[in-house]
């Protein structure tokens, strides 16, 4: 039975890492795997449905939910608000105070992203996502980078609340077959993932060291741990823990799984790479399909160090990488639907539309549990319900916590995914015409009576 692996050993266990040796050479080229080419992509093949173009998919949400979300995205649409908001939410709390800041946020833009801070407020907005047909995968939201950390009570406290979201995901009933997100960044300090990777880069290492190490018992609670890529210049050292544990959970199932960020260019070597490790060492593969977030960052400091630029050229080539990675996984998961789960994880409309082709071209249950789709809670819901009302299975990531823990990590993803924020229109527009709907409906009832 499995898990919260993260985590019962104890952290003394991770910070131990930079003493791996060379007991065994890192073996980590990988033959061509062969796969099927994609028989390209018809969209008229597929439902009418799937080109969410139909506003009723938002007949689930109160009059209030559409004005709320409406109000948010015509904020997100402006640049200098998203690329400013931490600023300006500063300035803000700085003005209105604790208590009054909180008052303004958490109708608008925290009820948009964030489930709630008690139990039962989360509670209450899972027990609704669940009647809508969707899934939550619950992340709390801490993070670090480098220069932020705060001390190792910090990753204690951290770890305690890893642990409470586990129990959280497993017991409730709107749970079914939980999912939570892991930033390994909240429990070892960035400094010490980054050291690693520059050792990693220098000495060979032996994946049975870092197994051994996590001597701690699983526990019963079965729980998909879904770990997410950071930075290319820590990356390396998280894949190695990721892995270590996929070794030694992932045994009967895919219980741990790793994010690939396609917005790079080795991001279909590295795939490959695991594939080949989950073959050799024998353990099963879960796979979170991104794009990525940290393509800014990543360039400018590519820039400053004078290195190679890690990111693709161009948004097309991401998107090659992304759909090409995206067959790879499909085509594997056809063969051994057991062994290989993936994540969808996008609000890309032609993704999506092309991962539903192919899983009926070679006849992935859609509701078989080795496909499943994701999506930002509060965002892409035209692409979340419409999937749902098609039997697909689909998880929204749902940070939750107060306004003062939830509001960094809402800021950075803000601006980490600025594009898609301004490039919301569709849904906007969809959201505007089930309002008007709704008002036509209101004035044709109130001239009847």
């Amino acid at each position: 039975m499995m898990t919260s692996p993260l985590l019962r050993p104890s952290l003394h266990h991770f910070r131990s890492l930079r003493l791996l040796g060379t007991a065994a050479p890192r073996t980590l080229a990988v033959e061509r795997l062969a796969v099927a080419p994609s028989q390209g992509f018809a969209p008229d093949a597929l439902p009418v449905a799937l080109t969410f173009e139909d506003p009723s998919a938002f007949r689930v949400k109160s009059f209030g939910e559409l004005l709320r979300a409406l109000g948010v995205f015509q904020l997100c649409s402006v640049p200098v608000l998203v690329n400013n908001c931490g600023k300006l939410m500063s300035v803000a709390r700085t003005l209105l105070g604790k208590r009054g800041f909180a008052l303004f946020l958490r109708p608008s833009v925290y009820a948009q992203f964030v489930a709630g801070e008690s139990e039962g407020e989360i509670t209450r907005s899972m027990e609704k996502m669940s009647s809508l047909g969707l899934r939550p995968m619950l992340a709390v939201p801490i993070e670090e980078d480098l220069g932020e950390s705060t001390g190792e009570r910090r990753y204690d406290d951290n770890l305690a609340s890893m642990l409470e979201c586990v129990s959280m995901s497993h017991s409730n009933a709107w749970s079914k077959d939980p999912m939570m997100q892991l930033k390994i960044t909240a429990l070892l300090s960035p400094e010490l993932c980054v050291k690693l990777t520059t050792l990693l880069s220098e000495q060979q290492y032996d994946l049975d060291l870092l197994v051994r190490a996590m001597d701690g018992e699983t526990s019963a609670n079965k729980v998909r741990v879904l770990v997410d890529a950071e930075y290319t210049y820590m990356n390396p050292a998280l894949s190695l823990i990721t892995m270590a544990m996929m070794k030694k959970f992932n045994q009967d199932g895919a219980w741990i799984w790793n994010t690939y960020q396609c917005y790079l260019k080795e991001s279909r070597s590295l795939l490959l790479e695991d594939v080949r490790l989950s073959i050799s060492e024998s353990f099963c593969l879960g796979v979170k399909l991104v794009r990525g977030a940290y393509m800014d960052k990543e360039r400018k400091l590519a820039k400053n160090e004078g290195w190679s630029e890690p990111v693709h050229e161009s948004w097309e080539h991401t998107n090659d990488s992304y759909n090409g990675s995206l067959d790879i996984l499909l085509e594997l998961i056809s063969r051994d639907p057991q062994r290989y789960r993936i994540i969808v994880a996008t609000h890309n409309e032609e993704s999506v539309r092309r991962a539903v082709q192919r899983m009926g071209e070679l006849g992935i249950d859609k509701d078989g549990g080795s496909v499943c789709f994701g999506q930002l809670l509060g965002m892409c819901d035209h692409v979340s319900l419409t999937l749902a009302q098609q039997g697909y299975l689909v998880y929204k990531s749902v940070p939750y916590g107060s306004v003062d823990n939830t509001l960094p990590y809402l800021v950075r993803r803000a601006q980490e995914n600025r594009t898609v924020l301004q490039g919301i229109r569709k849904e906007r527009d969809l959201l505007r015409l089930e309002l008007h709907r709704r008002l036509r409906q209101g004035f044709r009832q109130g001239s009847k009576g």
